[in-house]
């Protein structure tokens, strides 16, 4: 394909600039944004042309932008994916800029496009270039989903199917049978409170801000369209979805609009896929709020020999705290004498010298060989002092299989745990081992907030010995009575056991390694005294580090208030496990414990925690 002597010549005095592009190895004589008289002599397939256009007319002309490559007959084009419908936590723990569109970087043949060769796949963040693994795990997808689909695409395919579209709207067609199985052209009000969710029991008391969640539960995203006007309104998830994020989206619109919507399925949903295989995960519990590898040997491998397991020394370095709890809650597992119940997952790790085995694996546990790896982990105080790379080496010597189990430890953790700063810690909890803990994946806490929408919440306490913290953070919190795991009984009845008194749960959270005793809120109380008698200037100073390994800790968790929820006194009990997410946890050392007379139900208490929320 040539160009035209003048339109080179309009060319030379022009500079480009490209904002958006993710500056991979783009050769600087590659022409692109080319517009005007030079327009005319690159050829651009007019399949391509309807494409983009579709994808203006159901979303906006800023969701495509389009780069040509005169020279080689190449075109990029960039779909704009909007994920602001993410909450901030969770776009948070999943390292994703909720205000900035996440760019599917299309490369097709210009003058042959879906006739053409398939087109790679590039998906990222303008902004987010360095740890945005949830780009990866999409451009895979994305890629196997394009592979697929191009076995049969074709241009003259692809228009025998929007002509057969077309026909519907002429005068006898069944424009009425395609309104009805299409929601993209169902009346649409203009009212922001239209109701996504047909229950009349929930029509009137969702407002616009829960409009949100109600995607996510169903699994979908809303898109954002144009009417005749020019306005922008929403309209609720394609009910050809199916509520199923693997359902390929209708070719009507073209194959822009195909794959738009499919990435808008999805996105939601990424935690819910092992981010190797794409299935489902085989966890008991379901999903959790991170996306991980699932538990197949395969799958394992493939993660280990990708590469994706290297960001140890980035995750000490930057939470070099949460990493040191991690290790914590995974030696008291590992040393219970219930491990064989509690310790799980069980790890499953790759070995060094054989890339091809594993290690340790859930299917022949070796806990002795475990332990060894273990106690060969160096503190995490040490790898903050010195170089990581020589850490890793002097692990490497006392024990191969320490740093690889070190990695796991990081990289199987599916919550969110964030240390909190001194300035938004809860002073009434009288420790600095504070930390930010959710754990409920994105279609939990969609469900979450809609009964709290409903019905209320509150804030409750949960105690839980530290050794069962390993699996919690990993399998989520889950309804423990007359089950294996269940520990201290369950007096009344099965759920989620609460209270909102805190001597209460700290005596289910024992005090001390291995000790299960149930002490007395007066037995707190003393020892709370005996803490708070000694002289400021004589106790020792706060460690950001966990400086011993007899650890018990709770957690705070935030619970509706429906008749679901059994209240005996100040034990609570929440049988429905959607109803109780975890918000903060405390850590309290050498059997030291916070104010046994903490009351949530308190204002001043409830003042507090919503200042350390609303922070």
């Amino acid at each position: 394909m040539f160009l035209s002597l003048q339109c080179l010549q309009d060319i030379k005095g022009q500079s480009w600039t490209d904002e958006e592009s993710d500056g991979e190895n783009e050769p600087e004589q590659f022409l692109y944004g080319i517009q005007g008289s030079c327009a005319a002599d690159l050829y651009r397939h007019p399949q391509l042309d309807a494409d983009i256009e579709a994808v203006k007319d159901i979303y906006t002309d800023s969701a495509v932008s389009v780069r040509e490559y005169g020279i080689i007959d190449d075109v990029d084009i960039d779909l704009h994916i909007n994920v602001g419908f993410l909450d901030e936590e969770v776009a948070t723990a999943w390292k994703v800029i909720r205000t900035e569109p996440i760019i599917l970087r299309l490369r097709f043949c210009l003058s042959q496009y879906l006739d053409g060769p398939e087109p790679s796949v590039d998906v990222f963040q303008p902004s987010n270039k360095e740890g945005f693994s949830l780009g990866l795990q999409l451009k895979k997808i994305l890629s196997t989903f394009t592979s697929q689909q191009w076995r049969h695409l074709s241009n003259e395919f692809l228009k025998a199917q929007q002509e057969k579209r077309h026909s519907w709207f002429k005068a006898g067609g069944t424009i009425k049978k395609f309104r009805a199985g299409l929601s993209i052209f169902s009346p649409i009000p203009k009212s922001p409170s239209f109701p996504l969710i047909q229950d009349t029991v929930l029509k009137g008391k969702l407002s616009v801000p829960e409009l949100r969640v109600t995607r996510l539960m169903n699994r979908s995203i809303s898109c954002t369209m144009k009417n005749p006007k020019g306005e922008l309104f929403s309209y609720p998830p394609n009910s050809q979805a199916g509520g199923h994020c693997k359902n390929i989206p209708t070719l009507e619109y073209g194959f822009l609009v195909q794959i738009m919507k499919y990435s808008e399925q999805r996105i939601p949903t990424l935690n819910e896929y092992c981010v190797v295989c794409d299935e489902q995960h085989v966890f008991q519990n379901g999903s959790m709020l991170k996306p991980a590898v699932c538990t197949r040997e395969l799958c394992v491998f493939s993660f280990y020999t990708l590469g994706v397991m290297s960001g140890a020394a980035e995750e000490v370095a930057t939470g070099a705290e949460v990493v040191d709890l991690l290790v914590a809650m995974c030696r008291a597992a590992l040393e219970s004498p219930r491990k064989s119940i509690i310790f799980e997952p069980y790890p499953s790790v790759v070995d060094p010298s054989d890339p091809k085995t594993l290690a340790f694996n859930p299917k022949k546990k070796n806990y002795e060989r475990l332990q060894k790896a273990l106690d060969s982990v160096m503190s995490i105080r040490e790898m903050t002092q010195g170089s990581y790379l020589e850490i890793k080496k002097q692990m490497d010597k006392l024990d191969p299989l320490a740093h690889p189990l070190l990695q796991w430890i990081i990289s199987s953790n599916r919550s969110h745990i964030v240390k909190l700063p001194l300035s938004r810690q809860l002073k009434f909890m009288h420790t600095s081992h504070q930390f930010l803990l959710l754990s409920s994946p994105p279609a939990k806490e969609a469900r979450f907030r809609t009964a709290k929408k409903l019905y209320g919440s509150t804030f409750a306490f949960h105690g839980s010995h530290i050794e069962n913290w390993h699996s919690v953070l990993r399998n989520g919190l889950v309804n423990a009575s007359y089950t294996k795991l269940q520990l201290h009984g369950a007096a009344y009845g099965k759920g989620i056991y609460l209270s909102p008194i805190s001597s209460i749960s700290f005596g289910y959270s024992g005090m001390g390694k291995g000790q299960h005793r149930m002490p007395t809120k007066n037995e707190l109380v003393q020892r709370y005294n005996r803490m708070n008698t000694i002289p400021q200037q004589s106790r020792p100073i706060q460690s950001r580090f966990l400086q011993s390994r007899n650890l018990n800790c709770i957690a705070l968790c935030e619970v509706i208030t429906s008749k679901d929820l059994q209240k005996h006194g100040n034990i609570w009990v929440c049988p429905v496990s959607d109803h109780v997410c975890t918000r903060f946890f405390f850590v309290y050392e050498d059997g030291q414990v916070g104010d046994a007379n903490i009351n949530t139900q308190e204002p001043k208490v409830q003042k507090e925690i919503m200042r350390v929320i609303g922070s």
